[in-house]
């Protein structure tokens, strides 16, 4: 095993101060929010926890409906900005964190990456329709995201189906 190059990812409880979430959030003025795409539909979610489990297991804080989701798919871990410990963002990583990764693994921005730091609008895909983008929105840009999807929902209707093209 020695021309094999494996990285291997844990995440302990304390790998980082983030106990006073609330006042991290009304300090830096941004909100994390992450939308999925599953089985189910969409669901937008803002993330506050220092700490969230993603896969298809009913004990996950972020549950995919999904045949190709692993139980425990992937982990989001708060972390703390180097440069400025009051701004914080979070890193996604393969699997359950303690070592077991999932079947299918994760796909940020069209690459398979074992682990990621996540920032504004990265797209991940964790199976076949199954997907979740992720945005950091400075207060004042939380209303443009919330803008209803479907006006910009195109239907095509088949020629064959309308009266007026049988004359």
């Amino acid at each position: 095993m020695a021309g094999q190059n494996i990285q291997q990812i844990l995440i302990s409880d304390n790998s980082n101060d983030c106990s006073n979430d609330l006042s991290m959030a009304v300090q830096t003025n941004e909100s994390h929010l992450l939308i999925i795409e599953d089985d189910q539909g969409r669901k937008e979610l803002i993330l506050e926890n220092s700490l969230y489990s993603i896969g298809r297991d009913r004990n996950c804080n972020i549950r995919l409906i999904s045949q190709f989701v692993s139980r425990r798919h992937a982990t989001l871990v708060k972390r703390s900005q180097q440069d400025n410990q009051h701004k914080y963002y979070y890193q996604i990583v393969d699997g359950d964190g303690k070592g077991k990764v999932s079947a299918n693994g994760l796909m940020i921005n069209g690459r398979k990456v074992a682990t990621h730091d996540l920032k504004n609008e990265d797209e991940i895909v964790f199976g076949p329709q199954v997907r979740a983008v992720y945005y950091v929105l400075k207060e004042d840009s939380l209303p443009s995201i919330y803008t209803d999807i479907s006006e910009y929902d195109i239907t095509l209707i088949n020629p064959a189906m309308n009266d007026e093209f049988e004359d």
